[in-house]
C-alpha cells in the first residue's frame, strides 16, 4: 500500500493537474473533469455526476473554498475517507511522481537522524493521527508501526464510507443519558461525549475488512522483535478501539497480552473492550490482571492505579456489586483527590445501596471541582429526594436539565418527585419531555398516565395507557386499564391519591373487627404485607433456604474478635455481596443491585449499627432463612443452624443458648416488624448462660406475642397472592383484587389486603364498628355462601 507521504504528494500532482485556474479550489466543472477522467470505463450521465458533486460538495463542506471548490486538504480527506483509491487514480491519469517528488516522499516517511526531517515526520503525525499515537507514555514507539497505522486507518475509512453508503452504519445516541465516567485513556480522565456507532458485521464488506485486518495482524506480529510486535498489535487495537470496533479491538489487546503479560496497558484496554461488549464478569478479571501488573510494576505505574481502581469499580457495578464497587472508587479517591469521575461514581453507588447522606458528601464534592458536572446534580437531587428535602432536589435537578436539557435521569426522576409531592400536571410535562427523547420509554408512559389520571385528566389518561401497551404488554398495564374503566363506569370523585382512588374513609383499628379464626388481623397484616414486599425486592422467596446450610458447610469464614472479645464470623459488606450474589444468582445485574439495596438499607443497617462495615455471618443467615423459600419447619431448622454455626454455640452439642436465641428474636421482630423498633434488642440485661434445644426454639419462634409468629400470615400471603377473584374490584381503590379479599358481613362491600391493612372503608358504609370475613379465593367466598343458604334452609318452619 501507498505510505502517507507519497499518497500526499500523488493526491498533490492530482489536484494540481485538474486546477485549470490556478486558484486553489475545484469548482464543480474541474471536479467533474476529475471523475470522469479517473473512471475512463464509466459512462457517466448530467444527473449522475450532479448526485456525486452534490454529496461531494455537501460531505466536505468543510474544506470548500467559497466560489473556489474544494480545496486540496478536501479532496486528501476524500482519498483518507475511502472514497477513492489514490494508488489507481494515479496510474489511471498516467502521472508518474518526479526524482524531487519522490525524495520529498521518502524524507516525510524515513527515519531521519536530522532535526529538521524529524520535525518533518512529528509535524505529520500530530496532524494526521489521534492524540493517543504520539504519547510519550502510551504512543506508537516503532517507524513500521506507523506504516501500519496508516494503512488500517484507510481500511476503516472505506469501511466506514461503504457502509454509510448503504445506510447499515447506526449512530447511537447516548448523550441523553447519564455517562457511566468509566476511562479510556490510562491517565487523566476527560469527558467522553462520543456517540455510539454499531457496526454491521454480517456483510460482505465487513468480511473483506476483517481478511485485511488480517493482514496487517499478520505484518505486526512478523516484527524484527517482540516489543515491535507489541507496539504494532496495540497500535491496531487502539486505532480499531477509537473507531468502536470493539470486537477486533479485543482481539489485537488479546494478542498484545500474549506478547506482554505484565505490562499493565493491554489489560486495561483488553477490559474497556470487554465492558463496552457488555462481559462485565470479563472486563473485570482484565481489570484486576491490570491492577495486579500495576502494583507488582512498583512507582512505574502508580500514576494509573486511580483509572484502573475506577474501571474496575464499573465493571463491578455492570454486574450489580455495587457495594464492592463503592470500596474501588474510594481508593480512586484517596489516590487521586482531584478525580472528579471517582467522587461522583463513588456517591451515585452509595446513593444505589441506599447510603444517602454518604452519597450526597460525595456527589457535592464532585459537583464542587466539576460544577457542570451534569450526572452529578442529577444523581445529587436523588439523593436529596430520597432523604425528603424536595425543595433543594428540585433546584438541583433543574440544574442538571439546564446543563444538559435532554438529560433523560433527570427529567425522569424529577417526573417521580413531582409525582411523590402530588403535583401531577408538572409530573406529567416531565415524562412528556422524557418520551420526547426516548420515545420507546415505557415507564415514563406509564407514569405519565399515572400523573394524568391524578391531574385528572382521564381520557388523556387513557390515551397514555393505550401508548404504553403499545410498547410492552405487562400485566401492570392490564391492571391499570381495568382500574381506568372501573373508575368511569362508578364515576367516582377521587381522595386526592396518586392512584385516582375513590373517596375513603380510615378507620381507626379498633373498629376493624374479624369473622372466623382464619381472618387475619389488621396490624399483623399491614406488617407481613411490608415483609412480603421485601421479598418481592429482594427475591430472597425464591431463594431455596437449603443454598443458607451449604454457604455454611462450603464457606471458609475465619473466627475474628470484635472489641468486646467475643468470637463470631464476621466478613466485610462487599464479602458479604459475593455470597449474595451467589445465592441470587439468577437475578439480573440490575434487579441484584435493587436487592443489595433492600438488604443493606433494612438489615445490614440494624446489624451494622456503630459503622465498622463489618456483619456477623451467622446471626445474618438466621435472619435471611424465615423469608427464603422452602417449607416452615426447614426455614426455621435452618435458622437455629445458623445459630448453632456461630463459634459462641460451638462446644454445645445440638442446643445454643438462650440469650443467643432471645437476641436472635428480638433481631428479626426490630428488622421485618418495624413497628416494636430496634429498642427491644437492647432490652437484654445480664447473660443467660442456660442452653436451649431446637424444640424448645420453635416455641420461642412461634410465640405471637413475642416471638416471629407472623410468619404463618407471611405463608398464607406467598402461597395465595397471585389469586385473583374474578371481576371483583376493591371498592375503594378500584383495582381488581388479587390475593386475599375481606368482605364486610353487613354491608357486603368487599376490600383487597392494601385497604384493609390500611383501614379504608368507603365513606357510604359507615358503621360503628366493621365485621370482615377472609376468602382466599372465589370458591372459598361460594362454599362460605352455600354453607349459609344450607343453615337458612334448616331453620325455616
Amino acid at each position: 500500500m501507498t505510505t502517507r507521504g507519497s499518497r500526499s504528494e500523488k493526491v498533490k500532482r492530482i489536484f494540481h493537474q485538474f486546477d485549470e485556474n490556478h486558484d486553489g479550489g475545484l469548482n464543480r466543472d474541474e471536479m467533474a473533469a476529475l471523475v470522469v477522467a479517473v473512471n475512463p470505463r464509466v459512462k457517466f450521465s448530467d444527473e449522475q455526476i450532479n448526485a456525486i458533486l452534490d454529496e461531494v460538495f455537501r460531505t466536505y463542506g468543510d474544506f470548500i473554498d467559497g466560489e473556489k471548490g474544494l480545496t486540496y486538504e478536501g479532496l486528501l480527506r476524500t482519498y483518507d475517507d475511502g472514497a477513492g483509491d489514490v494508488d489507481r487514480d494515479f496510474d489511471a491519469l498516467g502521472l508518474e511522481l518526479t526524482l524531487d517528488e519522490t525524495k520529498a516522499s521518502m524524507a516525510s516517511e524515513a527515519s531521519s537522524s536530522s532535526i529538521v526531517d524529524e520535525r518533518l515526520v512529528e509535524s505529520q503525525k500530530k496532524q494526521r493521527t489521534a492524540a493517543w499515537a504520539v504519547s510519550p507514555n502510551h504512543g506508537i514507539v516503532f517507524d513500521d508501526t506507523w506504516k501500519i497505522v496508516d494503512d488500517l486507518e484507510i481500511l476503516v475509512k472505506r469501511l466506514k464510507a461503504k457502509q454509510a453508503k448503504d445506510g447499515k452504519l447506526k449512530a447511537d445516541n447516548i448523550d441523553a443519558f447519564s455517562d457511566a465516567g468509566w476511562s479510556r485513556e490510562l491517565g487523566p480522565s476527560s469527558e467522553i461525549s462520543d456517540k455510539r456507532v454499531f457496526w454491521e458485521e454480517s456483510g460482505h464488506e465487513y468480511a473483506a475488512f476483517v481478511r485485511e485486518l488480517g493482514v496487517l495482524r499478520s505484518r505486526a506480529d512478523g516484527a524484527r522483535s517482540r516489543e515491535q510486535a507489541f507496539d504494532g498489535h496495540m497500535a491496531i487495537g487502539r486505532v480499531l478501539y477509537e473507531h468502536q470496533l470493539f470486537k477486533e479491538a479485543l482481539v489485537s489487546f488479546k494478542r498484545a497480552c500474549e506478547l506482554q503479560p505484565v505490562d499493565v496497558r493491554p489489560h486495561f484496554r483488553a477490559g474497556n473492550c470487554l465492558y463496552v461488549l457488555g462481559r462485565y464478569k470479563e472486563a473485570k478479571d482484565e481489570f484486576l490482571l491490570a491492577l495486579e501488573a500495576a502494583e507488582a510494576g512498583g512507582n512505574q505505574w502508580a500514576y494509573l492505579l486511580p483509572q484502573i481502581y475506577v474501571n474496575l469499580g464499573i465493571a463491578l457495578e455492570g454486574e450489580g456489586m455495587v457495594l464492592s464497587a463503592c470500596e474501588y472508587y474510594r481508593e480512586a479517591a484517596i489516590l487521586c483527590p482531584t478525580h472528579f469521575r471517582a467522587l461522583k461514581l463513588l456517591g451515585s453507588a452509595l446513593f444505589g445501596v441506599g447510603e444517602y447522606r454518604a452519597a450526597v458528601k460525595a456527589l457535592e464534592e464532585a459537583i464542587f471541582m466539576k460544577p457542570d458536572y451534569a450526572d452529578a446534580h442529577c444523581d445529587l437531587a436523588s439523593a436529596l429526594h430520597a432523604m425528603g428535602d424536595d425543595d433543594k432536589a428540585i433546584v438541583i435537578f433543574q440544574k442538571a436539565i439546564d446543563l444538559k436539557p435532554g438529560h433523560v435521569d433527570a427529567l425522569y426522576n424529577l417526573g417521580g418527585l413531582y409525582m411523590d409531592a402530588g403535583r401531577f400536571p408538572r409530573a406529567s410535562e416531565m415524562y412528556t419531555r422524557v418520551l420526547a427523547v426516548w420515545p420507546n420509554h415505557w415507564r415514563a408512559q406509564l407514569n405519565k398516565a399515572v400523573s394524568l389520571l391524578g391531574a385528572r385528566e382521564t381520557e388523556e389518561a387513557k390515551k397514555a395507557l393505550k401508548e404504553a401497551l403499545k410498547m410492552t404488554n405487562r400485566v401492570e398495564l392490564h391492571d391499570a386499564i381495568a382500574h381506568l374503566k372501573q373508575l368511569q363506569k362508578k364515576k367516582v370523585k377521587g381522595n386526592g391519591g396518586a392512584n385516582g382512588e375513590g373517596s375513603f374513609v380510615v378507620v381507626e383499628p379498633t373498629k376493624f373487627k374479624t369473622v372466623g379464626e382464619r381472618t387475619t388481623l389488621r396490624q399483623e397484616l399491614a406488617n407481613a404485607l411490608e415483609i412480603r414486599a421485601f421479598q418481592r425486592i429482594t427475591r430472597l422467596s425464591r431463594c431455596d433456604v437449603e443454598l443458607l446450610k451449604k454457604e455454611m458447610n462450603d464457606g471458609e469464614v475465619p473466627v475474628s474478635y470484635s472489641g468486646t472479645g467475643v468470637p463470631q464470623r464476621s466478613i466485610r459488606k462487599p464479602n458479604l455481596e459475593e455470597i449474595l450474589r451467589r445465592l441470587l444468582d439468577f437475578l439480573k445485574p440490575e434487579t441484584f443491585q435493587g436487592a443489595v439495596k433492600a438488604i443493606n438499607e433494612r438489615i445490614l443497617s440494624v446489624f451494622d449499627d456503630t459503622g465498622s462495615g463489618r456483619v456477623d455471618l451467622g446471626m445474618f443467615f438466621a435472619v435471611l432463612a424465615p423469608i427464603c423459600s422452602g417449607p416452615p419447619e426447614k426455614r426455621k431448622r435452618v435458622a437455629f443452624d445458623a445459630l448453632l454455626w456461630r463459634p459462641v454455640n460451638e462446644g454445645g452439642g445440638a442446643q445454643i443458648r438462650k440469650a443467643d436465641a432471645t437476641r436472635y428474636i428480638k433481631l428479626l421482630r426490630a428488622i421485618y416488624v418495624p413497628s416494636h423498633g430496634a429498642s427491644e434488642i437492647l432490652e437484654l440485661h445480664g447473660e443467660d448462660l442456660s442452653m436451649m434445644t431446637f424444640t424448645e426454639f420453635l416455641v420461642m419462634f412461634d410465640d405471637t406475642d413475642w416471638g416471629f409468629g407472623i410468619m404463618s400470615t407471611l405463608l398464607k400471603l406467598e402461597t395465595g397472592d397471585r389469586n385473583r377473584h374474578g371481576n371483583r374490584v376493591c371498592s375503594v381503590c378500584r383495582y381488581p383484587i388479587i390475593g386475599s379479599r375481606f368482605k364486610e358481613i353487613k354491608s357486603h362491600f368487599s376490600l383487597c389486603n392494601q385497604c384493609y391493612s390500611e383501614g379504608k372503608v368507603p365513606p357510604a358504609h359507615k358503621q360503628e364498628e366493621y365485621k370482615f370475613r377472609e376468602y382466599g379465593s372465589e370458591a372459598e367466598a361460594m362454599k362460605d355462601k352455600c354453607k349459609c343458604f344450607t343453615l337458612q334452609s334448616h331453620s325455616d318452619p
